[in-house]
């Protein structure tokens, strides 16, 4: 059961389409090795009928074709063609070996790769709340890179070493069982050790796996805040952090290395005292049976032992890498298992979410039921700016992610337009949301990419009109390459109040009926603040605009002003109803009143 767990959610879906590669690349395995075989016979046949003129110990009935060749038979070039043969034939059965599995892995783990990037987009986005992205892109390149050298240098390996031992152990038998006994006696040996092997180093493989995804999420973390770190100071820190990170993934490994040596080394010598155990046999068989057991036999079964030995050998290796992708596996799986968003019954066109807004009685928490919002109910009418204020931790910020269905309520319900929003589909009801966050995300393109990400289509004429708007086309004309010019990582090339600006901008080219600025304008200037927000009140016309911000300045036009406390609602009304009546909102408009007048001395 575990097994079929571990194959059923990635591995066996992602092979398909693969199977006529792996078909061809057996059928060339069995080739390539009735090639190997034939070329060590043609040697054995040359020693003993060719040069020494002896009936060879092969059976009759597989070499008939070329007795009837005598005296042509006899012929060295004849037999020397036919090695060379052969020998060239194995090769090109383990050329075309090669290509088709590759070709055949390489499909497989981009199905891989499609599958994961697919399963990421669809979990909720709790989700990625709480697991790295370190170690999430460790898991999608070298965990998935594992299986595809898993696939391509072992998978087929495993049908040789099966073929191998099976064709080698009928022809050893077939000529002396007694020689075959004695050129097998060590297998058993190797074939345990294997398992033990493999058993073993599993454990190995996990921790250099773990090790190596803390490695990567240090380097993450910390080419991410790169501006956080140099900000504080903070680069012994981040060096003395990597270092031991990197100094125990490097034990890790030197044990994982010790332990590799040992088994080749061992399995080696085991190997070669195979191989000596024949020989001597052979030569005590050929002396005592008064060539009955002729020189062709000792070469044979020494040439046979050898590709006995080294296959069984390399089912230590097969194992191992077998260990490792059933690790990369199992860690891949975990991703594949995670529940998905759930998906609303219907879905709605785009009219129907241009209408009012309502809460009716949400709570929210992610630990507890309402430990996050408790009991808000408010309605937001189509053409309305909604401001929300409130202090650090008062559940601002999750009130809009609610509305985007990034996290379920735990109790009461969300409409938009009398429609809940558990109704309507994830991808329409988030293309009719454009958020800006404080800290945007830009990616590391122009400009112009960044933002016409959302409409791609849209002119230049539009592109102008929405940096004009978000109050950031002057800035960027005087870039030297404009809208051209690329920002770097994150943005980190622009500053706070530019990279909020290019957000706004890019908000605006959605062009979708409700907007939210979270708190999006705190590092613009109060005089670039009031012209956003013109700008925004010209361009929303029916739609809806919920505006976070500690600034009273910026919710002092809002419609209705929501008033967050330890995540209730604990007051709503327009900037002059609330500066009337005694609770929070009047107290944070007296102090930053106070403030703006010069304090005392004012």
């Amino acid at each position: 059961m575990k097994n079929k767990k571990r194959y059923k959610p990635l591995f066996l879906p992602s092979m398909k389409g693969t199977g006529g590669y792996f078909f061809l690349g057996a059928i060339e395995v069995i080739l390539g090795i009735v090639s190997l075989y034939c070329a060590a016979i043609v040697t054995s046949y040359t020693l003993d009928w060719v040069l020494l003129g002896k009936d060879p110990s092969i059976p009759d009935t597989l070499f008939q074709w070329l007795r009837s060749l005598d005296p042509i038979g006899r012929n060295y070039w004849l037999c020397g063609t036919f090695f060379f043969l052969f020998t060239v034939l194995e090769g090109l059965f383990i050329f075309l070996r090669r290509r088709n599995v590759a070709k055949g892995a390489e499909h497989m783990a981009k199905n891989m790769r499609d599958k994961l990037y697919r399963k990421l987009n669809a979990v909720p986005y709790d989700y990625h709340k709480h697991v790295s992205t370190g170690d999430l892109v460790q898991r999608c390149t070298s965990d998935v890179d594992t299986v595809r050298k898993f696939v391509t240098n072992q998978l087929m390996e495993i049908v040789r070493i099966a073929v191998m031992f099976g064709v080698a152990a009928a022809l050893m038998f077939a000529i002396r069982w007694e020689m075959a006994l004695i050129s097998m006696a060590v297998m058993p040996i190797l074939t345990v050790s294997s398992f033990l092997y493999f058993r073993y180093v599993r454990k190995y493989f996990t921790e250099v796996d773990e090790a190596e995804g803390a490695l990567s999420t240090a380097v993450q973390e910390n080419l991410t805040g790169v501006r956080v770190v140099r900000a504080f100071g903070q680069q012994r820190a981040e060096y003395d952090k990597f270092t031991r990170l990197n100094d125990d993934f490097r034990k890790k490994n030197i044990r994982l290395v010790n332990l590799l040596g040992l088994y080749w080394g061992s399995s080696d010598a085991i190997g070669y005292i195979q191989i000596a155990l024949s020989l001597v046999f052979g030569v005590l068989f050929y002396v005592r049976t008064d060539g009955s057991f002729s020189l062709g036999d000792i070469y044979l079964f020494l040439a046979l032992t050898s590709r006995l030995t080294w296959p069984v050998r390399q089912l230590g290796r097969v194992l191992a890498d077998m260990g490792k992708a059933t690790v990369s596996l199992d860690r891949l799986n975990e991703i594949m298992e995670a529940d998905n968003e759930t998906e609303p019954g219907k879905a709605l066109s785009d009219c129907d979410l241009m209408g009012d807004i309502t809460f009716t009685d949400v709570t929210f928490g992610y630990d507890a039921p309402n430990d996050v919002l408790d009991g808000i109910s408010f309605t937001a009418k189509a053409g309305q700016t909604i401001g929300i204020l409130g202090s650090t931790g008062s559940g601002k910020s999750s009130l809009v992610q609610l509305l985007q269905r990034l996290y379920p309520v735990t109790g009461g319900e969300i409409t938009i337009n009398w429609t809940p929003i558990n109704d309507i589909d994830h991808a329409l009801l988030r293309r009719s949301i454009a958020i800006v966050l404080q800290e945007p995300f830009l990616y590391s393109r122009t400009i112009r990419e960044n933002i016409m990400l959302t409409t791609p289509d849209a002119t230049e004429a539009e592109l102008f009109e929405a940096a004009r708007e978000a109050a950031v086309h002057d800035v960027i004309e005087k870039f030297a390459d404009g809208y051209d010019t690329v920002v770097g990582e994150r943005g980190v090339t622009l500053s706070g109040g530019q990279q909020q600006r290019v957000a706004i901008a890019r908000a605006l080219m959605q062009k979708a009926p409700i907007m939210i600025f979270d708190d999006s304008m705190s590092a613009v200037d109060t005089e670039t603040d009031a012209k956003i927000r013109d700008a925004l009140r010209r361009h929303h016309g029916d739609g809806i605009l919920f505006i976070i911000s500690h600034r009273i300045t910026t919710l002092r036009e809002a419609d209705r002003i929501l008033v967050l406390d330890h995540g209730k609602l604990v007051q709503q009304g327009t900037h002059d109803e609330l500066l009337h009546e005694e609770g929070l909102y009047r107290r944070i408009a007296e102090i930053q009143d106070y403030h703006a007048e010069g304090g005392e001395n004012a």
